[in-house]
């Protein structure tokens, strides 16, 4: 059932569990999330960035997710990242149930009136709006954000953003990244700063850049990497641990988004594949593996969200 994101973190909220945002970019992920959703009795929230956009076309997507929303767990068609203006609109008018302005590198009064405007937008078609304040590193998609130009959410200015802009939920800098490449040191998020702007702002608070990159996978990902040649795919990769999830959920964290981990898992699926059989051409056996690997992620990330079983039928 086709939803809005203040609706499911609305439910999160109460719960004091997160709702787990899986980025999409062809059928055969959105298969993953959704069956996997369906499966574990879950609310999900599927996401398109303008890349995703640019690679399959808004009509495209647009269409799966409907397909995809008759499953019978509330189901949110998002639009992640946005920052073109147009193409925000377009979503809003062409059937998103929710759209994210991402205006976290400009001034912040330009943040607001950009944001304001969005809201007034969406708000009159019944659409949810994400925003952000801080700046989250790291490159994801159309997504670039340098270490010199991220800095984390400030608690006062949050709440104020969230006041003058109106928006339904916000995404926050505590230290987290975009990609693969999240930590060099030890992975640590600033959960006191976490908790005093769930303090003081009043709508639920979302995570970007929290894949886990789990280890078991990335060493699968990486057997047999000598006979192909690709044993520094993803060298040094580092994800977010599940205690500093789970620390951000219990700091009222209600949204987390994933897109890395599907990414990994994909990978690690054709690899296999193709390195077992030498005949493969098909392309729905050479992706099957590839679906498995995925549901397996995002059945991991809902355990860990906490977000399993409470779909309402």
């Amino acid at each position: 059932m086709l939803t809005t994101l203040k609706q499911v973190l609305a439910a999160a909220d109460r719960g004091k569990y997160a709702v787990g945002a899986f980025n999409v970019n062809n059928l055969e992920i959105l298969q993953a999330v959704i069956e996997t959703a369906v499966e574990e009795k879950a609310p999900v929230i599927i996401q398109t960035t303008e890349g995703a956009i640019e690679y399959a076309g808004m009509d495209y997507l647009i269409a799966m997710a409907r397909v995809a929303a008759k499953a019978p767990v509330p189901v949110v068609l998002h639009l992640d990242h946005g920052k073109d203006l147009k193409v925000i609109r377009q979503a809003i008018r062409s059937g998103y149930t929710s759209v994210m302005y991402d205006g976290s590198l400009l001034p912040y009064e330009q943040n607001v009136r950009n944001t304001r405007k969005i809201v007034g937008w969406a708000h009159a078609a019944g659409v949810s709006v994400e925003a952000e304040i801080g700046a989250i590193k790291g490159i994801e998609d159309l997504v670039h954000v340098s270490d010199k130009q991220a800095f984390f959410t400030d608690p006062d200015e949050a709440r104020r953003f969230a006041r003058d802009t109106g928006c339904d939920a916000l995404a926050i800098s505590v230290g987290t990244a975009h990609g693969a490449y999240k930590f060099k040191a030890e992975a640590k998020l600033d959960i006191p700063r976490l908790r005093k702007i769930d303090s003081l702002v009043k709508v639920p608070l979302v995570l970007h850049g929290a894949s886990e990159v789990d280890r078991a996978m990335f060493r699968r990902m990486k057997n047999r990497c000598d006979i192909i040649g690709d044993c520094k795919r993803l060298s040094g990769a580092k994800g977010v641990p599940d205690a500093e999830i789970r620390k951000a959920i219990r700091a009222g964290i209600r949204k987390i988004n994933t897109d890395t981990d599907l990414r990994i898992a994909f990978t690690t699926g054709v690899r296999e594949t193709l390195l077992s059989d030498k005949k493969a051409f098909d392309p729905r056996k050479i992706l099957a593996l590839s679906k498995e690997l995925m549901k397996d992620a995002v059945r991991d990330r809902m355990l860990v969200f906490g977000c399993r079983n409470k779909a309402k039928r």
